[in-house]
């Protein structure tokens, strides 16, 4: 499905939600210098312009980034999280927010590997652009394919470094999406059960959406953590985004007690009605 723009909706609050628990895996995985992957299944064009005519177009960013920019007293993951997306704003003034796998790039070190897949032909292409203008500081292992994520990622399973950290970011537009997650999860369990699973997911009023965390649960083995915010009530048609969740299988320790102390910030910062609240679940073997 080609539809899908993610310039419209860039810097909202199920970016900021997704991309804390991001930054904080990924801080985690260069604690060790062994090298490891990481596998974005849909990439995006890596860079949005906050002040161009999409994001403008609905403003999504005002409602999160914009929040958290302005805000005080900031957790430490939303300190780490926001020295990632200053270095793109250098000047104070927010203008541009980078996507997830810009976050991985300023992230990743020389020996690591990034695996970018994006099947938007328009947006693998911006992608590529963006990378361009980066010249010399994209680690030589970086790789772009414009190509299905869900069916690439079997290719790059388990890698040979034996670490490695695999985000599952799909527009759900197409609602075959929530079952290609369980699938493409369920398989690369089996592939390489170590890895580590990181699976955005909408709030929206649509079964298959309140079904997938527990599908999760079920393939996922002892060692998951589950963290979803509510910004808003559901509105009253149906539609619309109140809300976001990650599924992260095989989770660094860290995460649970991070997000234990984030969330109720988050909730205060992002929410917009008495509904806001956030859950937050896990299992440790």
């Amino acid at each position: 499905m080609f539809s899908y723009r993610h310039g419209f909706h860039a810097g909202n609050h199920a970016d900021v939600l997704k991309h804390i628990v991001l930054t904080h895996i990924l801080a985690y995985y260069n604690l060790k210098d062994s090298p490891y992957w990481f596998v974005d299944l849909h990439a995006g064009a890596g860079l949005y312009d906050l002040g161009g005519e999409w994001a403008q177009k609905k403003g999504e960013y005002l409602e999160g980034i914009a929040r958290v920019w302005d805000a005080k007293s900031k957790p430490p993951a939303v300190m780490q999280y926001l020295d990632f997306v200053k270095q793109l704003n250098p000047d104070g003034e927010l203008r541009i927010y980078p996507g997830s796998p810009w976050l991985a790039l300023d992230a990743c070190r020389p020996q690591d590997k990034l695996r970018l897949f994006e099947m938007h032909p328009n947006e693998a292409d911006i992608l590529r652009q963006n990378l361009d203008l980066r010249a010399t500081k994209i680690p030589r292992q970086t790789a772009v394919f414009g190509e299905d994520g869900f069916a690439g990622l079997k290719g790059h399973l388990p890698p040979p470094t034996r670490r490695a950290i695999v985000l599952f970011d799909p527009s759900y537009e197409d609602k075959q999406d929530y079952r290609r997650v369980v699938e493409t999860t369920k398989d690369a369990m089996q592939r390489f059960p170590t890895g580590c699973y990181a699976i955005w997911y909408p709030q929206v009023q649509r079964r298959e959406a309140q079904e997938l965390p527990r599908q999760l649960e079920k393939i996922s083995g002892k060692n998951w953590t589950h963290v979803s915010l509510s910004v808003h009530k559901p509105s009253s048609d149906g539609l619309g985004l109140h809300g976001s969740g990650m599924f992260v299988i095989n989770p660094p320790y860290t995460l649970t007690a991070t997000m234990k102390e984030t969330l109720p910030w988050l909730v205060r910062t992002l929410g917009q009605d008495d509904r806001a609240s956030y859950k937050l679940d896990f299992l440790t073997h």
